[in-house]
């Protein structure tokens, strides 16, 4: 983990409250899809973890939704301006552990490390099978992306706006895979749990440091505690205990 100043290059409006942010510097020690950085807002006590969308050894791209006030005023950022940054955080996705058909199963602002996730599978040679789920149509990000890849994400829409009608588990019925990656809101992961053989799944909380020094974000695991910060954010199905 570095501590660095990190030039904006970009910040984009992607719908009306999701914003991709590119940022330039030594990026060179993220080493898996899933990772997180932890940025340090002016005014705010607490740095807030958004996960790494994309990446080289210069630069990183972070896809990330306004939800309060230190999102907002990440937003309102301007190329040219410096953050504070931590990374980089997590253990990340084990891309050796998926087999030849895996899935790729992401919800609303879950799914940027998931494309970044289906980048490295597809420079393994690996072809994964992709489902995305949103709210609605005014939350749908990133499908342009996916497809550039060779790839053919199928939507899942609650309200039926765009996409099948229903949630990222209703797509999955129709789907041939033996393993999936996924990450989103806790009761998404719940339900592709139950309809997962197995897996690696990213959790999202609240958390203090970042870096597994607080213990605020510890979860109860089947072999103990596990900080979502340090531990994981990516956990196996194995582990997981609801």
């Amino acid at each position: 983990m570095k501590k660095l100043t990190l030039n904006i290059e970009e910040n984009r409006k992607l719908q009306e409250n999701i914003f991709s942010m590119t940022l330039i510097g030594d990026c060179s020690e993220i080493s898996a899809p899933g990772q997180f950085v932890n940025i340090h807002l002016d005014g705010f006590y607490l740095r807030r973890p958004i996960s790494i969308c994309i990446w080289d050894d210069r630069s990183l791209t972070v896809v990330f939704k306004t939800v309060g006030g230190g999102t907002a005023a990440l937003s309102e950022k301007r190329p040219g301006e410096k953050l504070d940054v931590l990374l980089p955080l997590g253990n990340g996705f084990d891309i050796e552990r998926g087999g030849s058909r895996p899935l790729l199963a992401g919800g609303g602002i879950g799914v940027p490390p998931l494309y970044g996730l289906a980048k490295s599978l597809k420079q393994k040679g690996v072809c994964p099978a992709v489902v995305v789920g949103f709210n609605t149509k005014s939350d749908v990000i990133l499908i342009d992306e996916f497809r550039a890849l060779g790839l053919s994400p199928v939507v899942a829409t609650a309200d039926g706006s765009s996409g099948i009608k229903g949630f990222v588990t209703d797509a999955m019925k129709d789907l041939d895979f033996d393993y999936v990656y996924t990450c989103g809101p806790e009761p998404m992961l719940k339900a592709v749990y139950e309809a997962a053989p197995d897996g690696q799944f990213s959790f999202e909380a609240r958390m203090a440091c970042g870096f597994g020094a607080c213990m605020g974000c510890s979860c109860e695991t089947k072999y103990g505690y596990k900080r979502i910060c340090k531990d994981g954010p990516v956990l196996y199905k194995e582990e997981i205990k609801w």
